[in-house]
């Protein structure tokens, strides 16, 4: 499994050498941007475009122009997600939850798997050159299912993509119900990418995932005093903090884990 670590911090990718995920948007402000050291993969940015807005707002020839800029001058990435819809309830009826304010799409969920798919075949007849991986929504179990269908009368066949995403788990991505979502699309012979896993995700299902992403590290780092003489109030943007959080990480994973890990990692 390929472990990346989810950052902000553009600039991280001539650092380190270890796998990065950075939203294409972090890229895009920049004026010069610095040809990547090792792997990483970009996200769309979808979850903050719909808690803002409740729709996408850049579209999707300007989404590829972003990601060949990227492509060109960063370095060819991993992969790169499509201009997903999430599934989580928050996000289609809106809300506010852990200070977040959702305006919602007020869509079902359906309607975000419709266009979850139309838009990754939009994007791949776009750029067919351009890894864009297909992206898997849905809330229950069954709605899954509903997406691998979809994208089967679409002529998708997701068992043969070499990377597909799972969206709208990583918040209860410790729930037997989130288990089950993962064992069974694994089943299918799916290389499923779970976006923000946190540790307790990774321990139960990770075995059963292609790769992960992660930023659980900010969080603990914020919450902690820095590490020995580093002069910031803290390391929530500290890449060292971020490196040695993620080899404690994978150190801790169930040792019958660990060689896919390490070799992987």
């Amino acid at each position: 499994m390929r472990f990346y670590l989810t950052t902000h911090k553009r600039h991280w990718v001539r650092l380190t050498d270890k796998p990065l995920f950075l939203k294409s948007e972090h890229f895009v402000k920049a004026v010069r941007l610095d040809p990547a050291q090792g792997p990483y993969a970009v996200d769309s940015g979808g979850f903050s475009e719909l808690q803002r807005h409740g729709c996408w707002t850049r579209s999707e020839r300007q989404y590829v122009d972003d990601l060949r800029r990227i492509w060109e001058c960063v370095g060819p990435f991993d992969w790169a997600a499509p201009q997903d819809w999430m599934c989580e309830p928050i996000m289609i009826h809106g809300g506010t939850v852990g200070g977040q304010h959702f305006v919602g799409t007020h869509l079902s969920i359906a309607e975000h798997q419709r266009r979850t798919v139309a838009n990754y075949l939009e994007l791949r007849e776009l750029a067919p050159d351009l890894p864009i991986v297909p992206v898997l929504q849905g809330w229950e179990l069954p709605a899954y299912e509903r997406c691998v269908a979809l994208y089967e009368r679409a002529g998708v066949d997701l068992a043969k993509e070499p990377t597909v995403g799972l969206g709208s788990v990583c918040r209860r991505q410790a729930t037997r119900e989130a288990v089950a979502i993962v064992t069974t699309l694994a089943g299918y012979g799916i290389r499923l990418h779970g976006f923000g896993f946190k540790t307790i995700g990774l321990e139960r299902v990770g075995h059963l995932m292609a790769s992960a992403d992660s930023a659980a590290w900010s969080y603990h780092a914020r919450r902690r005093p820095p590490m020995l003489g580093h002069t910031h109030r803290n390391c929530a943007n500290c890449l060292p903090y971020a490196l040695r959080w993620r080899t404690r990480v994978l150190d801790r994973m169930p040792q019958w884990q660990q060689p896919a890990l390490d070799a992987a990692a």
